[in-house]
């Protein structure tokens, strides 16, 4: 199969919609909780937020998906934001179900540029997956809540999967289609995307900007677990080839976050073996 080529393009289409799982959140089995439970669940600050930006997605995605012309890539991406539209009323959801302590849902405001808007997101996606894949792991390992709901929140992870993978796809296709296919091009289009929500990211970690990219990493405190920075990494790089085992070999996938980690695990070794206990916020 040739990258940017109408193979390419219907491959991670139609790998995109084939691996969509349908389900209704008001539907699913949440558990019942008990009051420590239930205290912990409402001391983690993020649901507000979760659901704000999930909803942002879903608007920004679906818009979006209404300017584009090739018929095939905008049913795909309608579906991702429907995908995110149902993140958002999971998160509601769960916030009705455990009465958790939340403002209602601001406006949505949309920048005009969509396709560059959309870039950003994507790329802002590919980093906070990564932690979020490895956050969720060691929660699980730590049981700190029901398996059941661990189990509901599962599939959400796949889904932020099967979307990070089709956008790296989609993203390469676009700068072939442009006639930007060079290598060196790609490389340039693509350091420019990471290095946007890295940005992002910083400014979520020093509290300049908590919502969107980083939004995984910043709120890994909102538990109370004691993780090393070699624990969360190497966690993080167990995780995502197993979130990512699920796509055809042919199809791209985000790289570069996973390549730095991987680089830095050594250095971290030497970090010391008692971290601080990461307390909820």
């Amino acid at each position: 199969m040739q990258l940017g080529s109408a193979s390419h393009r219907d491959l991670f289409c139609q790998s995109f919609q084939s691996s969509y799982l349908d389900y209704e959140p008001t539907q699913l089995p949440f558990p019942d909780l008990n009051p420590a439970q239930l205290a912990l669940l409402r001391g983690i600050p993020f649901w507000e937020k979760a659901r704000d930006t999930e909803r942002r997605a879903g608007q920004l995605v679906s818009s979006f998906a209404e300017t584009l012309t090739d018929p095939v890539i905008r049913e795909a991406v309608a579906l991702q934001g429907r995908e995110e539209m149902r993140h958002a009323r999971l998160i509601q959801t769960l916030i009705d179900r455990y009465d958790l302590p939340v403002n209602p849902p601001p406006d949505i405001a949309l920048p005009p540029d969509l396709d560059a808007e959309f870039i950003l997101f994507g790329f802002g996606e590919c980093l906070d997956s990564f932690f979020a894949f490895g956050l969720f792991e060691i929660a699980r390992q730590a049981d700190l809540l029901p398996e059941a709901l661990f189990t509901i929140f599962d599939p959400i992870l796949d889904e932020e999967a099967r979307h990070i993978v089709f956008f790296v796809n989609w993203f390469t296709y676009k700068q072939i289609q442009q006639g930007q296919g060079l290598l060196p091009l790609r490389w340039l289009k693509t350091g420019w995307g990471y290095s946007r929500s890295l940005q992002n990211l910083i400014s979520a970690f020093t509290g300049a900007k908590r919502n969107g990219a980083g939004f995984t990493a910043t709120n890994a405190n909102a538990f109370a677990l004691e993780i090393t920075p070699t624990r969360f990494v190497e966690t993080c790089l167990q995780a995502n080839p197993q979130r990512m085992s699920q796509f055809a070999p042919e199809l791209l996938q985000p790289v570069l976050l996973p390549q730095l980690c991987q680089l830095a695990l050594q250095p971290l070794k030497l970090w010391p073996d008692s971290p601080p206990k990461l307390k909820p916020v």
